[in-house]
């Protein structure tokens, strides 16, 4: 069998592919508190990623019955990842790829600074027509948000549409397994999307305080259909989704534009294989008979035929792939790697040096502020391809030869 079966007491079974990948002990507790609420349909679904998150884990498929956790949704939402197929080949690159990593850099805003507040360098200082043009309908949608949820307003909504952001976000220019060239970007919602998914996180724990007194578990509070904050939450949660969509489009148009005109490169086109899927998120689908309301922490619909992506960490391969529409999964599969370790533990255990050479032949930083998402750090993303053969199948392997880091 390709998967490991939980029983949970009181609770529906965990189906968790870990066959040959670390399996955390907290992360199993994690699953098994879930799998114990009561509107869960059929059973929770655990990718080879799987490791410890905050609210639920990462890694895990929770599909519901009328209820939607928000914590298990998280706050980056829409999080997720869209790659580009080009028609240059490795000699097109220049011998030295630092110049291409400028280019992408100045062509996409990047990191925090500021705490995030005015002149921050991860938000636009002056917001381009074309992430104008785009911004446009999603204001409209967000205002009446807005006037029902004031405390979503001013979030860094307009000028972080089309920027990176921090922590394992990145951009990539990778060589396929025919030495073609990618590019491969992974970011979310950004400001707002946090905002919005912390806001009603904290509004689901205090509907069910006042609800029930006490809650087991203060991460699993959740809204239930026709419930005070459900449809609020579901307009907010799609209109995010949407943003992260968009987000990744606008940074992959600014990107190949700026490389277009940088003159480092060849002319060169973009191809129809083009995915942008998310990895963070909830949606309406049907499975063994019911509509169901789906939560992707941290996963991948992996439908039959489904384009997918799983990256690796930043000195490892990554993955397009197929969905083979796995029922069991509840059509999904992973979303990376997963962590073995914590940010802290991994700056604790790592130097410089050992960074340097996990990331050899990576034109990337290697410093001290990105030492918590080195490769050591990600559980071997080959174990974790073995782990899902029947989720997914491989298409394309990349290999990242520039990696751009908040």
């Amino acid at each position: 069998m390709s998967y490991q079966t939980l029983h949970v007491h009181g609770g529906v079974p965990v189906k968790a592919w870990v066959n040959g990948v670390p399996f955390d002990p907290k992360a199993e507790l994690q699953l098994r508190q879930t799998a114990q609420m009561p509107f869960i349909h059929k059973w929770v679904a655990a990718m080879p990623d799987v490791h410890v998150g905050i609210g639920a884990t990462i890694g895990s498929v929770i599909p519901t019955k009328a209820a939607i956790i928000p914590a298990a949704v998280g706050v980056d939402l829409g999080c997720g990842m869209m790659a580009v197929q080009t028609s240059l080949a490795a000699s097109d690159l220049p011998d030295h790829l630092a110049g291409v990593r400028d280019v992408i850099e100045r062509a996409i805003p990047h990191g925090r600074s500021g705490g995030g507040r005015r002149n921050d360098k991860g938000a636009w200082s002056k917001v381009p027509k074309s992430v104008d043009k785009v911004w446009k309908p999603l204001a409209k949608r967000l205002d009446l948000i807005v006037e029902k949820h004031p405390r979503i307003k001013d979030a860094n909504d307009r000028v972080h549409l089309g920027t990176l952001g921090t922590g394992n976000h990145f951009v990539e220019v990778c060589l396929d397994e025919q030495n073609r060239v990618w590019f491969m970007l992974h970011s979310g919602s950004r400001g707002i999307g946090n905002r919005i998914g912390t806001m009603f996180i904290n509004l689901a724990k205090k509907d069910m305080e006042r609800q029930l007194g006490r809650l087991p578990h203060r991460d699993l509070a959740y809204f239930s259909e026709g419930s005070a904050h459900f449809d609020d939450y579901v307009e907010a949660v799609l209109w995010a989704q949407d943003f992260a969509r968009n987000n990744r489009e606008i940074m992959m148009v600014h990107m190949i534009e700026a490389l277009r005109d940088s003159n480092l490169l060849p002319p060169f086109e973009t191809h129809v294989q083009a995915v942008n899927c998310h990895h963070n998120y909830a949606a309406k689908e049907s499975h063994y008979g019911e509509e169901v309301w789906v939560t992707r922490k941290g996963a991948v619909r992996a439908g039959l035929g489904e384009m997918g992506i799983i990256p690796g960490s930043m000195g490892a391969c990554s993955f397009i792939v197929r969905g083979k529409g796995n029922p069991e999964s509840f059509h999904t599969c992973s979303h990376g790697a997963g962590r073995v370790m914590s940010r802290t533990e991994a700056k604790r255990s790592f130097s410089i040096a050992d960074h340097a050479k996990a990331t050899a032949g990576v034109e990337c930083r290697k410093d001290e502020g990105v030492i918590d998402e080195t490769p050591m750090a990600y559980k071997p993303i080959h174990k974790v391809m073995e782990a899902q053969a029947d989720l997914v199948e491989i298409v394309h392997t990349l290999k990242q030869v520039v990696c751009v880091k908040g």
